[in-house]
């Protein structure tokens, strides 16, 4: 986010109440209305729906600086989805008619947003192409892509990804068991690729992921 776009959302946002959340506390509940427009401060929320089985199924990962539900601010559309913190987390919140007078008068803030919205995209049109026509290391590859482009951090070479994740979390996200997950990153692992440990994963080389994506 550009300096001058994320100095007017705190203007604007400063003339409301912040809010803290702990751990795996519900920001907003499935098929509920929300109360507002939630602007994320500090720290990360996931957004997830339960399946028919009772599994779930996380859907996107928000963290700092950025703002949900955006259906229902912009199309009024509310959700079945939850919003979970997965660390402490400060949020601000504003009335959606107000924020949506904002975003109206702010076109440099539209226009920031539109990116931020296209640029999450490329993630879901990435995760989709594998997931309809990929193998179960293609789709784990591209997972790990994703979360490493969109959460890493660079330390001494290599990609630290700043959102926990379980095998569990990466079996949901990619429509295959746990154990071949499991599986998976044992050879990504063994060719020196990435780590995994305490849940927290590593890409050691984000060049050679990506090769090994291409070659698959």
């Amino acid at each position: 986010m550009n300096i001058e776009a994320r100095n007017k959302l705190e203007m604007f946002f400063s003339n409301y109440n912040k809010h803290k959340y702990k751990p795996k506390e519900l920001l907003i509940r499935a098929d509920e209305e929300p109360t507002g427009v939630y602007y994320l401060t500090d720290g990360i929320v996931r957004m997830y729906a339960v399946s028919s089985q009772g599994e779930e199924v996380v859907i996107n990962v928000y963290r700092a600086i950025s703002f949900f539900p955006m259906a229902w601010i912009l199309n009024d559309l509310v959700s079945h989805y939850y919003f979970e913190a997965v660390t402490p987390v400060t949020v601000t919140k504003a009335p959606k008619e107000e924020f949506l007078k904002f975003l109206k008068s702010e076109p440099e803030v539209l226009f920031d947003l539109l990116q931020r919205i296209y640029k999450g995209l490329h993630g879901y049109f990435l995760r989709m192409e594998y997931l309809m026509s990929g193998t179960a290391q293609a789709r784990l590859i591209a997972e790990i892509l994703i979360y490493a482009k969109r959460f890493g951090s660079e330390e001494k070479g290599k990609i630290i990804v700043g959102v926990k994740l379980t095998e569990k979390d990466l079996a949901s996200q990619t429509g295959i068991a746990r154990e071949t997950v499991s599986r998976e990153i044992h050879k990504l692992k063994d060719k020196g690729l990435v780590d995994f440990d305490k849940n927290i994963l590593t890409v050691k080389s984000l060049v050679g992921l990506e090769d090994e994506l291409m070659a698959l």
